[in-house]
C-alpha cells in the first residue's frame, strides 16, 4: 500500500509514499517508550529549547511550507502562510508559559505539606485532519511534549507531503530522537497502535463518525481520549446590528480555508426585521468572491481538499434545495479540472433540511429567519454540535450573556467570527467532543495530575 499526494487544483498526483508496516509500528512504539523514560526527567528549561527552534525554523521557512500546504490540500497560499506563522505563535507562547502553567500547586491542608504535581503520561498518540495540516498538530504536540510526553502522529492519508516537513522541523529543531514520530499508514492500521499497552492516551481531530468509532476503542482499553469534532456553527445576527460589519465578519467566518473548517461558520440565523436586507448584502458579497488557483493572491477560496468532499457537498445542497431552500448564489459545480466548488448560499433553510442539520464543510451559508431573539437561540442550539458559535448586536451586554449562558457550544463569540486562539481553551460539547486543547487547560489532557500530602 501506498499513500498519495494529489493536487486538489487539477487532480494530478504529486507523489507517492509507501505505507509502513506493522512490525514497523511496533518499533516506532517501542523507540518512542524508550525515549519517554528520558525525556520525562529533562528539565522543563531543556525541554522547552527546542521549542523556540521550532518556533524559528517555521518563521524562516514559511514560504516554502505553505507552498507544501497549498499544493497537497488546496489552501489559499495567504493563508497557507497565515497557518504556519499561528504554529510559530503558538510555539512562543508555549515556550513562555509552560513554567508557570506546569508548577506544582500548593494546596493548604492540615499536611506539614500538600501540593498538585504534574506529570507525563507517556507515548500520546495524534491522529491529525487534512484541513489544517500543520496547525492541528502543533497544537496537539507542543503542549503534549511539553509536559514530558512523547507524541506519535497519523496524519490524515492525503497530507503525506506535509506529515513529513512536520515530522523534519523537529528533527533540525533538536527535539531527541522519537519524541516526534510520524507513522504513515491507512485508517486500518490505527487500532492497533491504540490498543498497544505503551499508549498512553489519543487526540483525534475529525468527523464526529470516526470520533465515535476511536472513542469506542480507547474505551475498551481504558485509555484517555480527547476529541474535536464536527461543527454546525451558528451565527446570530439580530436587528440592532450594525448590519455592514456583521456580513463582512461572516462572509470570513463562513470561507477561512474554502470552508473546510470545524469552526467555520455555517448557520446564519437572522431576525426577520433586517432578514432581507442582510440576504442582500451577504449574497452580494459572496458572489464577489474569487475562486481558483490557490497560488495567486487574489483568489479568495481554492479547490476542496478532495473530489469526494465536493461531491458529497453538492449532494447536500441540491437535496436541500429539492426541500424548498433557494438558491441564491452559487450551487453548481464548475467544469475543468480540479475539486473546485463556488461560494454557496442557500435561503429561507429550515431544520428539515440537510443543510440545517448536516455539517457543510465547504463553502456552503445556509440563511435561516427567525422571529426574535429568543427563537435565535433557540435554533441556534437546535444541533446535535456544540463547537462554536456568534453572536451579533449592538448591544454587547446582551451578546455577552447569550454567549455566556445560553448559547450551547465550547467557543462562543461576539461580534466576531469563531477562531482558534493559543491563548484560550479550545473544543466542543455534544457530538463536537470533549476534551480541550490550547492554553493551560490544553497541557493538563495529558497529565497525571497528582495529589501529594506530606504528613
Amino acid at each position: 500500500m501506498y499513500l498519495k499526494s494529489i493536487n486538489p487544483s487539477n487532480g494530478e498526483v504529486i507523489n507517492t509514499f509507501d505505507e509502513i508496516h506493522s512490525d514497523e509500528i511496533s518499533q516506532i512504539i517501542e523507540q518512542s517508550t524508550v525515549t519517554f523514560l528520558l525525556w520525562k526527567n529533562v528539565a522543563l528549561e531543556s525541554r522547552l529549547k527546542p521549542i523556540k527552534e521550532l518556533s524559528n525554523l517555521l518563521r524562516g521557512n514559511k514560504d516554502r511550507l505553505a507552498s507544501i500546504i497549498s499544493n497537497e490540500m488546496g489552501k489559499p497560499i495567504e493563508q497557507s502562510k497565515g497557518e504556519v506563522e499561528k504554529c510559530a505563535w503558538l510555539c512562543d507562547y508555549y515556550y513562555e508559559n509552560s513554567k508557570n502553567f506546569l508548577q506544582q500547586r500548593n494546596i493548604d491542608t492540615e499536611a506539614r505539606e500538600s501540593f498538585v504535581s504534574f506529570q507525563p503520561l507517556g507515548p500520546i498518540l495524534g491522529i491529525m485532519p487534512w484541513n489544517f495540516p500543520f496547525w492541528q498538530v502543533f497544537r496537539f504536540a507542543i503542549p503534549t511534549i511539553c509536559v514530558g510526553n512523547v507524541v506519535i502522529v497519523k496524519h490524515a492519508s492525503n497530507v503525506p507531503a506535509c506529515s513529513i516537513a512536520i515530522e523534519q522541523l523537529f528533527i533540525e529543531a533538536g527535539f531527541p530522537n522519537h519524541v516526534y514520530q510520524n507513522v504513515l499508514i491507512t485508517n486500518n492500521k490505527v487500532e492497533s497502535i491504540i490498543s498497544n499497552k505503551k499508549i498512553k492516551g489519543v487526540a483525534l481531530t475529525g468527523s464526529t463518525p470516526v470520533g465515535k468509532e476511536v472513542a469506542r476503542q480507547a474505551a475498551s482499553h481504558l485509555k484517555k481520549v480527547v476529541l474535536e469534532l464536527g461543527g454546525s456553527d451558528p451565527y446570530i445576527v439580530l436587528k440592532d446590528v450594525d448590519i455592514s460589519l456583521a456580513v463582512d465578519a461572516c462572509v470570513t467566518g463562513r470561507l477561512i480555508n474554502t470552508g473546510q473548517s470545524c469552526i467555520a461558520a455555517k448557520r446564519f440565523i437572522i431576525e426577520e426585521d433586517i432578514y432581507e436586507e442582510f440576504s442582500k448584502l451577504f449574497v452580494d458579497k459572496m458572489s464577489e468572491i474569487k475562486m481558483g488557483d490557490p497560488f495567486i493572491a487574489d483568489n479568495q477560496i481554492g479547490p476542496m481538499a478532495r473530489m469526494n468532499l465536493r461531491e458529497d457537498l453538492h449532494i447536500q445542497v441540491t437535496k436541500s434545495i429539492n426541500m424548498g431552500a433557494d438558491l441564491l448564489c452559487g450551487g453548481e459545480m464548475p467544469d475543468g479540472e480540479g475539486y473546485f466548488y463556488p461560494a454557496t448560499v442557500l435561503g429561507n433553510v429550515t431544520d428539515a433540511m440537510p443543510a440545517f442539520h448536516e455539517e457543510l464543510f465547504g463553502p456552503v451559508a445556509c440563511l435561516i429567519k427567525v422571529k426574535d431573539e429568543n427563537e435565535a437561540v433557540q435554533v441556534a442550539n437546535h444541533t446535535n454540535f456544540g463547537l462554536g458559535s456568534a453572536i451579533f448586536t449592538n448591544d454587547i451586554e446582551k451578546g455577552k450573556r447569550i454567549a455566556e449562558y445560553e448559547l450551547e457550544a465550547g467557543c462562543c463569540f461576539v461580534n466576531d467570527y469563531v477562531r482558534s486562539d493559543p491563548r484560550l481553551p479550545f473544543g466542543g460539547i455534544k457530538e463536537s467532543g470533549y476534551g480541550r486543547e490550547l492554553s493551560e487547560f490544553g497541557m493538563f489532557e495529558f497529565c497525571n495530575i497528582k495529589s501529594i500530602w506530606i504528613k
